[in-house]
């Protein structure tokens, strides 16, 4: 699986107005020029959950953010104030794709999702790889669906 361009805590912000949105403020990535209203796309997990072709927008202080809609921070289970994780990969990479299309399939099984949370970082990795290693779209999907019954059955 290629590298994530963000893999860090961050802290979850509020805008200070009545019906401000909750964010992540990021600062390691710079707005595309070329892009549409200078949005990056991404793909990533906070906290667990899948993220598939999101936008950070720039911000007056010409940083990024990513919203945290009202869904995400009730599945995560955190509020602004609170740190999450947060693993960011360019969208359109084809292995952090592989690596969301397995994220996605764990929010359909909690049970599955929470067994993979309790994963080393280097069991995580070992095991979004493999499915990645795929050779074709039918090969992923087995690898995909095998993984998530490894975890249900504890193996």
């Amino acid at each position: 699986m290629n590298e994530p361009i963000i893999d860090r805590d961050y802290l979850l912000r509020k805008m200070p107005v009545k019906g401000g949105w909750t964010y992540i403020e990021i600062t390691e990535i710079a707005p595309d020029k070329r892009a549409w209203f200078n949005h990056v796309k991404v793909n990533g997990t906070i906290d667990g959950f899948g993220l598939v072709n999101k936008s950070l927008m720039p911000m007056s202080n010409g940083h990024l953010f990513l919203p945290v809609k009202a869904e995400i921070r009730k599945a995560i289970n955190k509020e602004a104030g609170e740190t999450v994780r947060l693993v960011l990969y360019a969208a359109g990479n084809p292995a952090s794709d592989s690596g969301q299309e397995f994220l996605l399939c764990l929010q359909d099984e909690p049970e599955a999702l929470k067994k993979f949370n309790k994963l080393s970082a280097e069991a995580k990795k070992t095991m979004t790889d493999w499915i990645s290693a795929a050779k074709n779209d039918d090969h992923r999907v087995a690898r995909i669906a095998e993984s998530i019954d490894r975890l249900l059955i504890g193996k």
